[in-house]
């Protein structure tokens, strides 16, 4: 016998994706606006809404070319966090 959810429990799993769709929202934001930094953009960077409770962003695809940008961004960032710890 399936369990019926209460108006309750309908609208807390409500808010719950409510929640996880503006924190979808907001990283992408974030991804965007680190990119940009960097001259970079994600052609297909979006937020793809709320998988059951969580957000859920979609990086989609890019050329070999930005992989590669991205790779050494990512890569001299990491070198600037091990060596700010180490300070």
């Amino acid at each position: 016998m399936m369990h019926e959810p209460s108006y309750a429990e309908r609208i807390r799993y409500r808010q719950l994706q409510d929640t996880a769709y503006q924190t979808g929202q907001e990283a992408v934001a974030n991804l965007q606006a680190a990119l940009a930094l960097a001259g970079l953009v994600l052609p297909s960077l979006a937020n793809d809404g709320p998988v059951g409770c969580r957000g859920f962003v979609r990086l989609g695809g890019c050329g070999v070319a930005l992989a590669n940008q991205l790779a050494e961004v990512i890569a001299a960032g990491a070198r600037a966090l091990q060596d700010q710890q180490q300070r």
